[in-house]
């Protein structure tokens, strides 16, 4: 976490003169969906290798001037994060782990050749970004307000090398369920495509590693599952995670089994958090290699009781079927298991203040 001695700057207001009318802000409230309409305002800061971090603002939401030799059109250095603010059962607005979200996002920019962001500004900047557009929050059960802190490099030049320039930003966007199916349970599709390579970029959170996963992404869409799951590149054997999720394997001698993070695979903060909760339930959690020919016999046998998914976007998802060019099999029941509602619910509890929060988690912002 960063230091309290940090100094931060204030951010300038610029309030929307225009902001979405009333009657289509609740429209969109009562049915948010995932992603697809965005609040009144964002936040911006800018840097320069001369001068750092400078120019923190709220402005209206809208296009972003860039000029088309800007490096990120070219050599493709961006990342960002995936967060949400919630409404707490006293009305209060809370963010969960915010710092680990900053800590974070400096990891991916360490990696991208990119200037880290101060944690505390980072915060600072997506609680500004909250309280802006605090009656974007939507009406649905479970709703909340998606935050997409990101980062490009803004240089105009052509040549391979770290840009000197670059703007730090934060969208908000109202959300219900990530998944659009409905089904208890969501079905996975294995893909033949690699997603990481040790010594690659699987560990950041970058535009890279998603675009190259959207191809077989679209193979699973087409087939009829949820989500597509990504095998290590090295012998195409071992699980590693979803193509934007970490993966939990739910044993019947009691313990849970996940892929070690090991470079490859993007350290999720709903995974840290669950790691902790379930250890506290007493259970052993165990970051192992587990194969997808172990996965298909634990299951068949019963050894498997149960597999869920975890994100910032979808929390804690069940999976009820796995299926890949030789066949499918179907995880106990094929809908949620005990140990995966009860450990959303603790999650979710804590997150909305509706559960106590041992660890210091929630950070409040209003």
């Amino acid at each position: 976490m960063a230091s309290a001695a940090t100094t931060l700057p204030g951010f300038a207001r610029h309030a929307h003169p225009a902001p979405r009318p009333g009657h289509e802000r609740d429209a969109i409230l009562a049915n948010p969906g995932f992603g697809t309409a965005f609040t009144d305002h964002m936040v911006e800061i800018d840097y320069d290798a001369g001068q750092g971090w400078h120019d923190a603002r709220v402005v209206p939401y809208g296009p972003i001037a860039l000029d088309p030799a800007a490096a990120v059109l070219h050599y493709a250095q961006e990342i960002f994060e995936g967060m949400k603010a919630y409404r707490t059962g006293d009305g209060g607005i809370a963010l969960f782990r915010p710092h680990a979200n900053a800590a974070r996002f400096n990891a991916s920019a360490r990696r991208l050749a990119m200037p880290e962001l101060p944690e505390d500004l980072f915060v600072e900047a997506v609680r500004q970004q909250v309280l802006a557009d605090s009656g974007w929050f939507p009406t649905v059960e479970g709703g909340s307000i998606y935050l997409r802190p990101f980062m490009f490099a803004s240089e105009a030049f052509l040549g391979v090398r770290p840009s000197r320039a670059y703007k730090f930003m934060v969208i908000a966007s109202p959300a219900g369920n990530y998944f659009k199916s409905g089904a208890p349970a969501v079905s996975i599709w294995v893909s033949e495509y690699t997603r990481a390579a040790p010594g690659g970029t699987g560990a950041a959170k970058c535009g890279g590693n998603y675009a190259a996963s959207l191809v077989p992404t679209a193979e699973a869409f087409s087939r009829g599952h949820d989500q597509v799951l990504f095998l290590d590149a090295a012998e195409h054997r071992w699980i590693e995670e979803l193509g934007g999720m970490n993966l939990f394997f739910v044993m019947a001698d009691g313990s849970i089994v996940t892929p070690p993070l090991a470079g490859t695979i993007l350290p999720g903060i709903t995974r840290d958090s669950l790691i902790a909760l379930a250890r506290e339930e007493g259970l052993t959690v165990r970051e192992e290699r587990y194969a997808l020919d172990q996965w298909r016999d634990d299951a068949a046998s019963g050894k498997l009781l149960e597999t869920f998914a975890c994100g910032t976007a979808a929390v804690v998802t069940p999976v009820g079927k796995v299926a890949d060019g030789h066949g499918e099999f179907v995880i106990g029941s094929g809908g949620p298991g005990q140990l995966t509602q009860k450990l959303r619910q603790r999650l979710v509890g804590i997150q909305r203040g509706e559960q106590a929060d041992t660890h210091g988690w929630v950070h409040r912002i209003a």
